[in-house]
Parts: C-alpha cells; structure tokens; sequence
C-alpha cells in the first residue's frame, strides 16, 4: 500500500485537531499543509514504530513546533486568544485535545508529543483547569433527539455555562436565538421536521457573533476540503470528554462572548 493510501484515511481528522488547536479552518488547514508539504520534500518522516494515524499525529506535532505562531493570522479571533495562549502551555493544550478530542490514549499521546507518559495526565488537567478559568457562556443547544439534548445540556452546565433553550427545528432554533442572543452554538445536522441544522445556524449568524459547533454521525461529510467547514466537529455517538475539549477550544478562540446571566 502506497504512503498515500496509508494516511489518506486519516487526513480529514488530522484536519479537524489542526482547526481545534489553531481555533479557524484556514490555519488549520494550512498547518496541515505544512506538515504534508514537509514530508513530500524529505525533510520529516513518517515514525515506522508508529501506525499510520500516529506516525501522521507526531510528525504535524513535529512540524508544528517548527512554525508554531507563524502560521496564524492576525484575525480577530487569534487576537482575542491571544493573552489566554500564553497563560496555557502549547504542549497542555495539545495533551488536552489529542486525549479529549482525538481519542488517542494518554500512552499514544505521550509517543505523539514525544514526551513522557507521566506528563501527559497533569498537562490535560492543567489545559482543562485554565480553559474553565478563563470561559463562562449562554449556550443555544439546537439538537432533535431528547436523550442527547439532555446529555449535552448536562455537560455544558458542568462547565458552569448557562442553557438559554434546546430547540429541535430550524424555526424553534432562529426564536431561541432571537429571545436569548447565545454565546456558543450546539448544532445537530438533521432536525426533527427534516429541516437543517447548518441552515439555523446560518440563520442566528445573520444577527449574531458566536462560535459554532456541529454534531453529526457523519463528520467525514464535512471535513471533505471541498466547501467551507465548520472548525469545530462533534462526531456521534460521541464522548462527554468530546464535547467539554469542544466547548473549551470553541470559547477560548471566539473573540467576542456573551457572558452567562
């Protein structure tokens, strides 16, 4: 099997850590680029110790290190995180959505950021502890299904957020949004009157400044490089430990919050 073929599989969730960790779709994705660019000419390998999925995680993790900073934009949002990046080491915030988002094991983590495996557990737990320190919002939960809604609901406000409503159809969603102005967006894909997700989102963003995060069971759909992307992605079912790393890097890029009432 070609190097392409090996790692293809694996490219549009490389795609979706690169935009958790730099908080846009253009960084990124040009991260990304720069790790791809780096090993097509020879200047970093793949690990053979290391499956295909790892071997792509550690070398962005060493291609990284080599730019990091360089490759994000003076963009509003970059700007607003700005102070809050320097309060949380890179290598926390990497530990954090590597374990929390990615699903990789603190042991696969510690060989991806080449670090020890001891380390890994107190970086996430520093990266959570500075990231709730730092965020407190009104969340709009746009999800048709009443057991997940409740989870999620469940979630956000052990994060100390605030719920304004859960809505289930498009229409229900733009009200929700037009009585309480949310600070984060939680977005299933397909509502309960066959009507989107995307479109409600579209609808809210029209009016008002707030980061977004999708849910669906199909995120390579998504994450195909060929239209604009979300830069934050839930895939379901998903894991409470998802959705908390989600909120986190969500809030901690978005340059303009609604504080929680």
């Amino acid at each position: 099997m070609s190097l392409i073929a090996k790692l293809a599989p694996h490219l549009s969730f490389l795609r979706r850590y690169a935009r958790a960790l730099t908080g846009n779709q253009t960084d990124g994705d040009q991260a990304v680029r720069a790790t791809l660019g780096v090993l097509a000419a020879g200047d970093l390998t793949l690990d053979a110790t290391l499956s295909p999925r790892m071997g792509l995680y550690r070398l962005f993790q060493l291609s990284w290190a080599r730019t990091e900073g360089s490759l994000v934009d003076a963009s509003s949002g970059a700007r607003a995180a700005g102070e809050r990046l320097l309060r949380i080491a890179p290598a926390s915030r990497q530990a954090f959505l590597l374990t929390a988002m990615e699903g990789f094991t603190p042991s696969e983590t510690a060989r991806i950021l080449g670090i020890d495996f001891d380390r890994v557990e107190d970086l996430v737990v520093q990266a959570q502890q500075d990231i709730d320190a730092e965020l407190a919002t009104t969340v709009l939960i746009i999800e048709d299904e009443p057991v997940i809604a409740a989870d999620i609901r469940a979630l956000v406000m052990e994060l100390g957020h605030r719920v304004s409503e859960v809505a289930s159809t498009r229409a229900e969603a733009r009200a929700a949004a037009e009585r309480t102005p949310p600070g984060l967006i939680l977005a299933d894909i397909q509502l309960a009157d066959g009507s989107s997700g995307i479109d409600a989102v579209r609808d809210i963003l029209v009016d008002t400044a707030a980061p977004v995060i999708f849910i669906t069971a199909f995120p390579e759909r998504l994450l195909t490089g060929e239209r604009p992307e979300p830069a934050f992605l839930i895939t379901k079912p998903f894991e409470p430990a998802t959705v908390k790393a989600a909120i986190g890097q969500a809030l901690f890029f978005h340059p303009r919050r609604v504080a929680a009432v």
